[in-house]
C-alpha cells in the first residue's frame, strides 16, 4: 500500500505493509535473516539485549489529562510532554525510508468495550506477535477500520537519556492525551501487550467501573468460569489450559457485570522445559504461524531444545488463542464461580490451598504476594520475594486500593469463591525445600472446580488466618498444613512469622487509602 496512508503520523517509510498474514511475515523474516523455522513449524526469534519487560523505563506522559488521575510512583513514573514530542520525533525520523509493517487489531473480546489499535512496527516478526496476541478484525472491519490508539514500536531506535528524559535507551512511553504509545530500545514483544493492558486498566475501571485483571480464565462444561491471579511463571498460562474446560484466555481479563472477557487474541506462553506430556496443548500450538522467543536449540539443527537457558529462562511462544483446540470464540463467559490466587511462595510457608473470606481476598489482591521467578524481568536469575499489587502492580495506572475495591464488589454481588493457591515451595524455602508437584496443584484446582472441598473440614491456622482444608483428593494430606513438611518446626514458624511481618510493611504502604474491611487479612500472632 501506498506509505502516504501512515502520513498523518509523520512516518515516511520505503513501504508499509499493512495486515499481512502469517505466511507472509513469517517469510519476510526469515528472508531478513531476523528468524528460522523450527523442526515444528513455528518461526523463532532472538529479542537481542532484553528478553523480558523493563519496568523501570515505562513512562507516562504528565499533562492535564493525567496530573491528577495517574498513582505517580516508581511504577507509574511520569515523564514531560516536551521529551515524548522528541522521542516522536526521533522514532518517526529513524523510521523513514525503512520497509514498516502496520496492522489493525482490536482489544477486548467484548462488543461494548472493544478498543481499536493501530501498531506500527518496524519489523516484520514484531507484527506476528501482534497478529497472534490482538483481537484480529474481519475484511469488512478493517475496511471501515478507525483507531482509537497508535502504538509505534521501533526496536533499532535508541532514546538518549539526555535528549530524550529517559534512564536508558529502551523505553515505552504511554501518552493518554495523544492516545499513543511509543516503544524503542527493546525488541521484547511482551511490552507491546503490556502497554495496551496498561492503558485498559485506565480506561476501563476509571471511565467505566469495569474490574481490569492479570489473570487467565477458563469454563467448564456447566458454564462455571474459573479466574486465575499470578504474576508470570506462578502458572496462569498452565493451570488454565486444561483439556477438561474451554479456555477464555491466559493472561488478560475484564469482568463486568454479564461477566468475563479476553482482552487479547491469543497467548504468550513460557515455554521452558517444555514437552508434549506436561502441557500438550501449548506443545501442539508450536506451529506455523507461532513465534518462539529466544528458545535454544540442538547444535547444528533446527531442533528446539526447551530445556537450553542459555538466552533467558523467559523463554516464550505466542499463537493465537484459536491455536487451543478447546478455546471459546468469542473469549467471554458469565460470573467467575471461583477465584484463584496464584502465589509462588519461595518461602516455603503459606499452605497449597487455602480459602479466603471477602476481606482477605481483597487483603491479599491489594499485597500480590509471590516471587519473581527467573527470566521474567531484567536481572531475575532466581526467585525472589515481591509484592505486586493487584497481581500486576507494574501495569496499574490507578492507586491499587481502586480495583481492590472493585474486586470486593463483584466478589458479593456474584458470590464468588476464592482461593489462595501456592505454586511454590514446600518442606522449607528456596534452595532447602522442593517446588510443590504441578500434579498436586492441578488436583487443588479440580476439586474446589469439583467442589470436593464442600464436605470437607477446614483448620484455622494462626499466623496467616487461613482456612486450610484437612484434605483433598489426589494430594496427600501431610503437605496441606505447611507446617507439617518441615523438619524443624521452629524453623518454619520463625520464617512464617518474618514473611508475616513483611505482609504487614508492605501493607502499610495503603494504609491512607485501605478500608476496615482489607485489614481483616492482615496477619496474627506475630
Amino acid at each position: 500500500m501506498n506509505s502516504n496512508n501512515v502520513s498523518q503520523y509523520n512516518i515516511y517509510p520505503k513501504e508499509a505493509f499493512w495486515n499481512l498474514s502469517p505466511t507472509e511475515l513469517e517469510i519476510i523474516s526469515i528472508k531478513n535473516k531476523a528468524a528460522k523455522k523450527t523442526n515444528l513449524g513455528a518461526i523463532s526469534v532472538n529479542t537481542g539485549k532484553f528478553t523480558g519487560r523493563s519496568p523501570k523505563d515505562r513512562f507516562i506522559v504528565k499533562d492535564e489529562t493525567t496530573s491528577k488521575n495517574i498513582f505517580w510512583s516508581n511504577i507509574n513514573i511520569p515523564i514531560n510532554e516536551k521529551y515524548y514530542k522528541k522521542l516522536y520525533t526521533g522514532i518517526t525520523e529513524y523510521l523513514k525510508n525503512k520497509n514498516i509493517y502496520v496492522r489493525d487489531v482490536f482489544a477486548c473480546d467484548h462488543p461494548k468495550h472493544k478498543l481499536n489499535v493501530r501498531i506500527i512496527n518496524e519489523y516484520a516478526w514484531s507484527n506476528l506477535f501482534c497478529y497472534n496476541m490482538f483481537l484480529r478484525p474481519s475484511k469488512k472491519e478493517l475496511n471501515d477500520f478507525t483507531p482509537s490508539w497508535i502504538v509505534i514500536n521501533a526496536p533499532g531506535f535508541k532514546a538518549n537519556p539526555t535528549l530524550h528524559g529517559t534512564r536508558q535507551e529502551n523505553f515505552a512511553i504511554i501518552n493518554f492525551t495523544k492516545k499513543t504509545v511509543l516503544i524503542g530500545g527493546t525488541a521484547y514483544t511482551g511490552e507491546i501487550k503490556k502497554s495496551i493492558f496498561s492503558i485498559l486498566n485506565f480506561i476501563l475501571p476509571f471511565e467505566k467501573n469495569i474490574l481490569s485483571m492479570h489473570c487467565s480464565a477458563n469454563v467448564g462444561e456447566n458454564n462455571d468460569t474459573a479466574i486465575f491471579f499470578g504474576l508470570s511463571g506462578t502458572g496462569k498460562t498452565t493451570l488454565s489450559a486444561d483439556p477438561n474446560r474451554r479456555l477464555i484466555g491466559d493472561d488478560e481479563h475484564g469482568w463486568d457485570n454479564e461477566g468475563v472477557f479476553n482482552f487479547e487474541g491469543g497467548c504468550y506462553a513460557k515455554c521452558i522445559n517444555l514437552n508434549k506430556e506436561g502441557e500438550p496443548d501449548i506443545y501442539n500450538a508450536i506451529k506455523s504461524g507461532a513465534l518462539l522467543e529466544n528458545v535454544g536449540f540442538y547444535e547444528k539443527s533446527n531442533k528446539i531444545d526447551f530445556k537450553d537457558k542459555f538466552i533467558t529462562e523467559n523463554t516464550r511462544v505466542s499463537y493465537p488463542i484459536h491455536y487451543i483446540k478447546n478455546s471459546i470464540s468469542p473469549s467471554r463467559s458469565g460470573n467467575p464461580k471461583n477465584i484463584f490466587f496464584l502465589t509462588c511462595d519461595a518461602n516455603g510457608v503459606l499452605p497449597p490451598v487455602s480459602s479466603l473470606d471477602t476481606g482477605q481476598a481483597m487483603y491479599h489482591f491489594l499485597l500480590g504476594y509471590t516471587a519473581k521467578v527467573a527470566g521474567t524481568e531484567e536481572g531475575v536469575i532466581e526467585p525472589q520475594k515481591t509484592f505486586s499489587a493487584c497481581f500486576g502492580e507494574p501495569f496499574l495506572p490507578l492507586h491499587p486500593t481502586f480495583y481492590a475495591k472493585l474486586l470486593g464488589k463483584q466478589i458479593k454481588k456474584h458470590n464468588a469463591k476464592v482461593w489462595l493457591i501456592n505454586t511454590g515451595w514446600t518442606g522449607g524455602s528456596y534452595g532447602e525445600g522442593e517446588r510443590i508437584k504441578l500434579k498436586y496443584t492441578r488436583n487443588i484446582i479440580s476439586a474446589v472446580l469439583n467442589n470436593n472441598f464442600a464436605e470437607i473440614n477446614f483448620t484455622r491456622e494462626k499466623i496467616f488466618n487461613l482456612n486450610i482444608p484437612e484434605m483433598c483428593p489426589n494430594v496427600p494430606k501431610e503437605i496441606l498444613n505447611p507446617k507439617n513438611t518441615w523438619s524443624n518446626k521452629e524453623k518454619y514458624t520463625e520464617k512464617a512469622k518474618e514473611l508475616a511481618k513483611s505482609f504487614n510493611e508492605n501493607f502499610l504502604r495503603f494504609e491512607e487509602h485501605v478500608t476496615e474491611e482489607m485489614k481483616q487479612g492482615i496477619p496474627k500472632n506475630i
